[in-house]
Parts: C-alpha cells; structure tokens; sequence
C-alpha cells in the first residue's frame, strides 16, 4: 500500500506562504528533487518556472531556481503566465518539467507548487511520492554538480504571446467576436494580461476587471470564487456575457446575458451536446467529478451521451480521460479539459469555446446553457483541526446512513476532506432545496462538534 503523501494535496504542495511546507527551504529541496527526476545524463536539461500574481511568489520562485539550478538543470523563467499556460509553453520550449508557484482560487497568504512533466501533464501520484520520499531520506543531498555543470536562469520573454497566439488558433478561423461585449474577471491572477488580450484581439469589446495585480489582491472578492461581481458588472454594461477567471485561470465561471450564473457543469453540458452532434466527442463521453450535478447525467444520458465520474481533482479528470481515450471533461467549479488543445484545464481555452459554439449556434448563453437542468444542491464547508476518517465516528456515520437511506436514487451526498485545506466538505443534492439545506447542516454541525476547533 503506497504510504501517505506528507508534502503533496491533491494539486501540488499548498499551504500558508512561508510556513512549512510552502518556505524557500521547501522550495529549495522540492527543485532538486524535480531535477533529479527528470534528469537522464544525455543532454542540458531545462525546467520552466511560472507563477501567478501573489506577493510570495517571487520569494519561491527564487528557491525554486536555485534548487534547480544546483542540480545542473537550466531554469527558464517566464513570469506570472495561467498554469496551462505554462503547460503549454513546457512543452513548446521542449523543457523536461515544468513548474507553477500558484495556490489557484485561495487568498495571497497562500501559495503552492505544482509540477508537469515534459508533455504538460500533472505528474502523477507515484512521481510526487517518489519527490517526497528523495527529500525525506536525503539521497540526493550529496549531488552537487561543479563548474560548468551548474545551471544557469533565463528569462524566456515572448512567452505570453506565444500562448495567446495558441489561444486564438483554438477556435475555427472563420469565428470572430466582434461585436461581442464581454465582462472579463481576471482576479487579479496570472490572466490579467493574457485573457484581455485574446479576446480583444479577436475582436470583442472588453471590459477587463480584476486586471490591476498589486499582490496581496488576487482572488479578493472577485474571479470565479465570487462571480456575483461579474454578473452584476453583465447587467450594469448591457454586456453580451461574462466571464471569471481564477488566481491562475484554470478555471472559468459565466454568467448569461441577464445575469445569471453559469457553472462548470453547464459549459461542459453545452459543449459536449456541440461536440456530439458535430462528432468530436471522443467515444461518445464526458468526464466528470462525484461533485457533478446529478443533472449533467440526465441531460447527457438523454442525448445518448455517457457520463464517467472521477474523484475530485482535476488531474484525476484528465488521468481518465487519458487512459480511456476521451476528449472532454471538468469540473463543476470550473476546471474544463479540451485535450485536443491543451493538457490541463484551461479557462480562457473553454471561455473561447463557448463562445465559439454560441457565435455558431446564433444564440445567447441564457439559450444554451438550458442544454441541462440542475438538481438543487448544498455546499458547505466545515474547518477541522485534524482529518479522521468519518466512518469512525458513530454518530456521524449514523447521519450519514441517514441522509443516504432518505435520498435513495434521487440524490446524492458526497462528503469528503478538502486535499489542500483543513475542511470537511459536504455536498447533498436532492429534489427539496429546504429538506437538503437541513441535512447538510445537521451533519455540518455534528462534523464541527467531534472534529472542529
């Protein structure tokens, strides 16, 4: 049985920006162990590093190169640039990894880091054990190269525009959005120069929010952790659509014309029904998360269209759609995957298809999105002081069977700890907003009174 991950979550390393395990020593030891990795004794080795826009990550990144670079790696520096695409731009400058200091949609305290290998995917499990276990034990430590073998830093300075030369080659050349007025919420995160300028430069009308960085204000009240800035800015400017981005704009939340929420379930619904009927859809299938909205299942099942649900994460999407030969896939917090364009989720790739699809469609998103229709849904989160298994304690195993016996095959409940945070989540979908709403609570409040702080 493989042994517990003591650094790694579920998306990297995260936690508190100099506080273990997110310090420069950590960062440090974490680029010696990327470098040992993928190092193979025939070649000068290269690793791209990117960040987004938090105050921390220029104190990372720095640690991050140096562990690197004492490796006899070369580092290629490119700047606050999305995580796909740094994906992307790993595999265009042929690097051997690639590396993103980013902690997504949190707030500036925290920061992470995140790995690809030379192909742009999130390695795998194995791989960030096998990081883990090379700092633990220290059998790299005595490997210190000399001399000329020592790496060296360089910035690599046309990559944003390489990437958004990539971005608008992803929709067909006979597609423009002129005329289209668009609300973009950039998060003040590593989209802020990249996202205006894609859809700009194919002809939108934009109105850029959450494009002035200074720091300590990504993900503050905006993005698509709080779209509800976004679709009050769609009303207020008579705009045509809306669109948030995250801290490192992997994911992507709408909002319709009128205002209203379009989550990641909707765009992945709409775009599967396109790419079927258009015969895109590899095998016929989406994949989606146990967080996907009971919803997506029905809608696709009534299409002919099969639904797979994976864990939570989006690498865990990707690595089902990779080992089963599919194309499409997300989640709904926003996380789309279109692997015939790029290797992670991507969210001005995915805004880019939609609208694509709508200028095809001659409709408006309010249109589209009823594609599907949502079964009431409660999230709550509830902060932990330590991560037992719930089984283990009767009174909320008993909740649980409870909840489960009462929605049968009407409803779910998903109830997990967050891979990154200190959180129980709970997810409960059924027909009764009200009666779900009270189930959620009650196991929320039994969860906080054996295991909170």
């Amino acid at each position: 049985m493989q042994e517990k991950r003591k650094i790694f979550g579920t998306d990297g390393v995260r936690g508190t920006a100099n506080v273990h395990p997110m310090t420069s020593e950590m960062a440090m030891q974490l680029g010696r162990a990327i470098s040992y990795i993928f190092q193979n004794g025939k070649k000068r080795h290269g690793i791209v590093i990117g960040k987004d826009t938090r105050l921390s990550g220029y104190m990372l990144e720095t640690a991050l190169a140096s562990g690197i670079c004492s490796m006899g790696c070369d580092v290629m520096l490119v700047g606050p640039l999305p995580t796909p695409g740094i994906a992307f731009i790993t595999q265009g400058m042929r690097a051997d990894a690639g590396v993103v200091i980013s902690a997504s949609h949190n707030s500036y305290q925290d920061n992470g880091i995140k790995f690809f290998d030379r192909n742009g995917f999130k390695l795998p499990d194995e791989l960030e054990a096998q990081m883990e276990n090379l700092i633990a034990s220290g059998d790299i430590d005595h490997h210190r190269p000399t001399a000329e073998a020592i790496g060296k830093a360089v910035r690599v300075d046309d990559a944003a525009g390489r990437y958004i030369e990539f971005l608008k080659r992803s929709i067909p050349r006979g597609v423009n959005l002129s005329g289209l007025k668009i609300v973009l919420d950039c998060s003040h995160g590593a989209g802020y120069k990249v996202a205006p300028a894609v859809f700009s430069e194919l002809g939108a009308n934009v109105i850029a929010v959450g494009a002035n960085p200074d720091g300590t204000n990504i993900n503050a009240g905006c993005g698509s952790t709080h779209p509800e800035l976004m679709a009050r800015l769609v009303v207020e400017h008579n705009a045509d659509i809306g669109i948030a981005l995250d801290g490192d704009a992997d994911r992507i939340i709408m909002a319709d014309e009128k205002g209203s929420i379009v989550d990641g379930d909707f765009i992945m619904g709409l775009c599967a029904q396109h790419m079927f009927k258009e015969g895109t859809l590899a095998k016929g299938t989406v994949v989606g998360t146990v967080m996907s909205n009971l919803g997506l299942d029905i809608a696709m099942q009534s299409m002919g269209i099969n639904v797979v649900r994976t864990a939570v994460g989006d690498r865990y999407v990707i690595q089902s759609m990779r080992a089963n030969g599919y194309n499409l896939g997300g989640e709904q917090s926003g996380h789309l995957i279109f692997l015939d364009y790029n290797t992670t989720g991507d969210g001005i790739l995915a805004g880019l298809q939609v609208l694509s699809i709508l200028r095809q469609k001659d409709q408006p998103l309010s249109l589209a999105k009823q594609v599907m229709q949502s079964f009431p849904q409660i999230l709550t989160n509830v902060k932990v002081s330590q991560k037992k298994d719930f089984s283990q304690i009767p009174s909320i195993a008993n909740i649980v069977r409870g909840i489960e016996k009462e929605l049968g095959n009407r409803g779910r409940l998903v109830l997990r700890y967050s891979g990154t945070e200190n959180l129980a989540r709970i997810m409960i979908e059924g027909e009764n907003h009200d009666r779900i709403r009270s189930m959620a609570d009650g196991l929320a409040g039994e969860i906080y009174r054996h295991l909170g702080h």
